[in-house]
């Protein structure tokens, strides 16, 4: 284990997927949220394949014993992908960033009444304090009163429904894992995103004009270089360590919004976002307490010597 590689990875990684949301939303106003999936997924494969090839796991990492489950897994990432690009056309990117965080506050829940997963009262306290501080930066885009006030609400459902389906599919992922490889995944999810993006043809297309076809191509590179560092960062180091590195996200997005899209975030997006990273931070740190009692327990069932 290398945990500073690992925590570096995922810093890249958390780089790329906001700087890809950030070209996304660039183009936002004249390309459709299907397209951006498309592009997002299809130009995302050269870069897992080459990835695969490097690491001499083409073939096993085409290989699957479970295709329906991976129909599914995509299925449901895909609306959340999708969900999400639609979202950043309508409410600043940080507040976007915001409300993803309740995906990983909601997956305690759903693996709780899908997986039967054990919550206890600290996680699952910290889990509704956390969903308080998304409620708390989705309630001004609710406050419907104008047109603008009903496309930021829009928005905010777009971005909530979007995190819901991201947690939705970290669960099947879970269920995933007990027979797949993370490359089978990683790979299958991105050719069913490429699929399923194509029957968003007939809500309306656009031709992209030379330079929004580049921003495209790139989405996809990035989200591909972004899923392989991710990965990469938690096969260097444990998952407890490098995962609380995922809200350095809002660093990044507060800094582009400000800088590119000229957003200036509210005080209270500013509070909401605080309290849901807190609650997440405090998950993780809880599961790590655990894992290392846990691991205690363990070595003192181990008979010495």
């Amino acid at each position: 284990m290398r945990p500073i590689r690992g925590i570096l990875y995922k810093l890249i990684a958390v780089t790329a997927f906001i700087v890809m949301s950030s070209l996304v939303k660039s183009v936002s106003g004249t390309i459709p949220p299907g397209e951006a999936v498309f592009f997002r997924s299809a130009f995302a494969l050269p870069v897992i394949l080459g990835w695969l090839i490097y690491l001499g796991e083409l073939r096993t990492g085409l290989k699957t014993r479970r295709p329906i489950g991976h129909f599914w897994r995509g299925f449901i990432g895909t609306s959340a992908m999708g969900m999400g690009f639609a979202a950043l056309a309508f409410l600043p990117l940080p507040e976007v960033t915001a409300i993803g965080y309740a995906a990983p506050l909601l997956v305690v829940v759903f693996a709780a009444v899908f997986l039967g997963e054990e919550v206890r009262l600290f996680r699952f306290t910290a889990v509704l304090v956390g969903l308080a501080g998304v409620v708390i930066v989705l309630a001004p885009s609710l406050t419907v009163g104008s047109d603008m006030d009903h496309a930021q609400a829009l928005g905010a459902m777009l971005a909530l429904m979007g995190a819901v389906c991201a947690a939705l599919a970290q669960v099947t992922v879970r269920r995933l894992i007990a027979t797949e490889k993370t490359a089978t995944i990683v790979f299958w999810f991105s050719v069913t995103a490429t699929g399923l993006s194509l029957f968003t043809i007939p809500y309306g297309w656009a031709l992209p004009t030379a330079g929004e076809f580049a921003v495209l191509v790139l989405t996809g590179l990035l989200g591909g270089v972004g899923q392989i560092f991710l990965t990469s960062s938690y096969r260097e180091a444990d998952a407890s360590l490098v995962a609380p590195f995922d809200y350095a996200s809002i660093l990044l997005a507060l800094a582009i919004g400000y800088w590119v899209f000229d957003e200036v975030p509210s005080m209270t997006m500013l509070t909401g976002a605080s309290i849901v990273v807190a609650a997440g931070i405090l998950i993780i740190w809880r599961e790590r307490q655990l894992g290392l009692e846990r691991s205690r327990q363990r070595k003192a069932m181990t008979p010495q010597g």
